[in-house]
């Protein structure tokens, strides 16, 4: 039990000596006897599962829906035993960064792995080994888009709020101009896109869009293109099942939320982002 003590009465009259007191109400000394309290009257501790069954019983309390709709994005998923199972494999889990190829086999393994099945997902050229998150995947984008003259991005309102600021955040440390360009109907309208972005490097919007609405992303793409803009498209990894990948609709670079394939959602993380783009820009690709 040492370790869930926070200190000994040995330490306690050790640090007292110290400081040259002999208790701890002298110590506290200047603490109205009307406000200090010797001992708060609480209940004595429980055991673990004691306490587990507490919480169960209160959380029973509470109204479970077998579906919620409620994580903008961020959803509980099924996820196999055998992900934990693989994941957890000592050939996969290590403290090294692979620097060493020679001791880090599994993990190289995994990292291909997974480069492959994200190009194969989004039917885009090139994957990095993944980024921080999804809306830090944008941002990255944005900058690789960049050219000279045309430095500006112009995002669909469509695109979920958190990496809209993030985006913001990233731009405004470097003067990059940011362009909101407002729905319509819940969608995207190209030709709104395709005139706010005639001096712009690029356009990002997100399909299927903040608010569940699929967007005309071949036209969207096209209208942008037809500007000299390039296109950064955000998808969530299993939608790409069912709808056209980036690469199909002709998207430059595709980026989003690796959440949905299967991590959990621990309050807010871990997550990653990935980012896959056409041959064309792989020399412009963060690792």
């Amino acid at each position: 039990m040492g370790s869930f003590v926070p200190v000994t009465q040995d330490e306690l009259q050790s640090m007292l000596t110290e400081m040259g007191y002999t208790s701890i109400r002298e110590l506290y000394a200047n603490v109205p006897e009307e406000v200090y309290l010797e001992q708060v009257d609480i209940d004595s501790g429980k055991s673990e599962l004691e306490v587990t069954n507490e919480m169960n019983r209160l959380a029973e309390a509470n109204v479970r829906f077998k579906s919620c709709f409620r994580g903008a994005g961020a959803y509980r998923h099924f996820i196999p035993a055998t992900v934990t199972a693989i994941t957890t494999k000592e050939e996969f889990v290590t403290s090294y960064t692979p620097y060493q190829a020679e001791i880090s086999q599994g993990v190289l393994q995994s990292i291909f792995e997974y480069q492959t099945q994200i190009c194969e997902l989004t039917g885009m050229d090139v994957s990095n080994a993944s980024v921080y998150d999804g809306a830090t995947a944008a941002a990255e984008a944005v900058f690789m888009c960049e050219e000279r003259k045309r430095s500006g991005v112009v995002v669909s309102a469509g695109v979920d709020p958190q990496t809209i600021e993030v985006v913001r955040t990233y731009c405004a440390s470097r003067d990059v101009e940011v362009t909101i360009v407002p729905l319509e109907d819940g969608k995207t309208n190209p030709a709104s896109i395709a005139c706010a972005a005639k001096n712009a490097a690029s356009v990002l919007f997100q399909s299927p869009n903040y608010y569940g609405v699929i967007e005309d992303a071949e036209a969207l793409v096209a209208s942008a293109h037809e500007v000299k803009a390039k296109v950064i498209m955000s998808a969530n990894p299993i939608s790409l099942g069912l709808l056209k990948t980036p690469g199909e609709v002709g998207a430059d670079i595709a980026v989003g939320e690796g959440q949905p394939l299967g991590l959990p959602l621990s309050y807010g993380g871990p997550y990653l982002g990935f980012m896959v783009l056409t041959l064309d820009l792989w020399r412009q690709l963060k690792s």
